[in-house]
Parts: C-alpha cells; structure tokens; sequence
C-alpha cells in the first residue's frame, strides 16, 4: 500500500497568521494531533503540534508561589500559528510505500506525516491510519488477497491468513509464479508477510 491509499484528504489545515488559539481549537474539535500549516496556494509551511501550542502558555500553580519572590517574567507565548509552529517537517509522497511511512514514525516519534505533490500539501497520514491496515481481520485480508490473485489470473491459489501472514498454496509454482503471487498479496492492506507452498491445495481454508 501507498500513502495515497491511507492518506486524509483534503486535509484541515491553519494558515501561519492564523491565532493560536484558532489551531489549538481545531486539535481539540477533530481530535488531532498535528495541523498542518498552509499558505494560500495550499504550499506546506510546517506543523503545528499539541507540544508547540502547549509551550510557555501554562501558568505555575499560584498556590507554591505564596511564600516565593515572584518569578522572572518571561517574553510573551508567541499569538500566532508562525511564532510557534515547525518547518522543519518530514513528508511522503503520494507513492511512499507504508512500510516506509511506519518506519518514519516510529523512528522519528512522528504522530502524522504530511503528504506532499511537489511543495503542494494533499493528503496526511496518521499513525491510527497505519494501525487501521494491521488491524484488518485475517478473513477480510484473504478475501483482498484472493480477489487480487484471481484477477492476476496465472493461476489458482488456496489462501490463508494468520495474525496478517499470507500463506498460499499451489501446485507447480515455478520462480515466476512465486514472485507475482509475493508482489499481488502484499499489495493488500494488512498484509505483514507472504510465504508461498509448492503443492496440492488443503480442500479447506480461507
């Protein structure tokens, strides 16, 4: 699967002048966790992340101040999405393979990836939408990976699955077979490995 398969679009973006307020009420009302920022030909500026707008905006419990000089003032939190927000942003392509896309986030701690078409922002993968993939049930993924094999039409194949294993079974599989049948089912969402069996098909299975 590609990010073009997982991808939110079109996707709910705030501009840079837009107040920080405004993008911390669109977190909260679509239950994200980063917002995308946009100029107005849709060009990706950066994110914005609950972390960015939480910085320097909470005050100290005024109760562990009563017996304390009062603090240092500080510069004032930033009022706009430009002050806080971060450019420097990893993206995807429409084509980035979701293994890739997992890599990302789990390397760089990423909580969504913007998808871009040159400087263009349209789409944005999150985490819960690579999750969605593996969490596909075994009979649902079989079901896609038969269809998949049948309209290749080489041949017949028995399919099952386990925990996301694709396992698939036919007589007198040459090289041929076994590398069309591997690249066909792990085109299927939730597929996590594909192991093919060189003989007579089980009379039952999925």
């Amino acid at each position: 699967m590609r990010a073009r398969d997982l991808m939110t679009s079109p996707v709910v973006t705030v501009g840079p002048d837009a107040a920080v307020k405004e993008a911390a009420r669109l977190l909260v009302d679509h239950g994200f966790a980063v917002l995308p920022v946009v100029d107005a030909d849709d060009r990706l500026l950066g994110v914005v992340t609950e972390a960015d707008l939480l910085r320097n905006r909470l005050l100290l419990d005024p109760r562990g101040l009563i017996h304390d000089p009062p603090p240092e003032p500080t510069a004032p939190a930033p009022p706009t999405v430009a002050g806080v927000m971060t450019t420097d942003v990893l993206t995807a392509v429409p084509d980035t393979h979701t293994a890739e896309l997992g890599r990302l986030m789990v390397d760089r701690h990423l909580r969504a990836v913007p998808v871009v078409d040159g400087d263009r922002l349209v789409g944005i993968v999150s985490r819960v939408d690579v999750l969605r993939t593996i969490a596909r049930d075994d009979d649902t993924i079989a079901r896609d990976v038969l269809g998949h094999l049948s309209a290749a039409g080489r041949r017949r194949w028995q399919v099952s699955v386990t925990d996301g294993v694709v396992t698939l079974t036919s007589e007198g599989v040459d090289d041929t077979d076994r590398h069309i049948a591997a690249v066909v089912a792990g085109c299927a969402p939730g597929v996590v490995d594909v192991h093919i069996r060189d003989g007579v098909p089980p009379s039952a299975g999925r």
